[in-house]
């Protein structure tokens, strides 16, 4: 399972991240201070860090967090431009500030954790191998054609698996700001999807939108 440490000081902020992303399966651990946070960075994959520390300025903490190999995302209320600027500059590979929207935060990790992983351009999900260079998708090592906004729709899914997505989500993700885009546009997609794919991994949320399981 990969480790996530929370650095952070107000237990209640650690304690909604460390559910957020326990519901999608990462072990997370908390410190409350920067000198715990530095002495628990063993079998870390990734450190998100307040910079408002009670021992310590954050800020200084992302080289010697960086030098372990341990990449950095910053998640502060402070929320102007030199800040965010500051930490991207100290070496963080990304910047969120508070208030915070988990799903937000489940596909920031997720994609840092891409970077930084030998498979960073290969996702595998129930059973679909997405190589995301290439856009190309696989299943059972057959090769399978998909148009550009099936595979974006597919790759947004996959990126946030487990968790249900509304449509307005969905083109969002996949279509950008296309205004003309209506929502039943993504469930003409998603079942096609599910016609190439040969999989009911796409699974309906009344309500909601959809969910890839697996």
């Amino acid at each position: 399972m990969t480790k996530i440490l929370v650095i952070e000081d107000d237990p209640s902020i650690a304690e909604l991240v460390a559910l957020s992303l326990g519901t999608v399966g990462f072990e997370v651990a908390a410190a409350p201070t920067a000198a715990l946070g530095l002495a628990s960075l063993e079998g870390v994959a990734l450190a998100i860090l307040d910079l408002g520390l009670p021992d310590a300025p954050g800020l200084r903490l992302v080289p010697a967090i960086r030098a372990e190999g341990i990449p950095v995302l910053i998640l502060s209320a402070r929320d102007s431009l030199m800040d965010k600027v500051g930490g991207l500059d100290a070496g963080a590979e990304d910047y969120i500030t508070k208030p915070f929207e988990a799903l937000e935060l489940i596909a920031r990790v997720r994609a840092i954790l891409r970077r930084h992983s030998r498979d960073e351009r290969r996702l595998c999900v129930a059973g679909i191998d997405i190589d995301i260079e290439g856009r190309i998708v696989r299943v059972g090592g057959i090769g399978i054609d998909l148009t550009r906004r099936e595979f974006d729709l597919l790759l947004s899914l996959a990126e946030h698996k487990g968790i249900a997505l509304s449509r307005d989500r969905l083109l969002a993700l996949a279509w950008g700001y296309e205004a003309s885009c209506e929502t039943r546009t993504v469930d003409v997609h998603v079942q096609r999807l599910r016609e190439k794919l040969g999989t009911e991994a796409i699974r309906t949320v009344p309500g909601i939108g959809y969910r890839l399981e697996g």
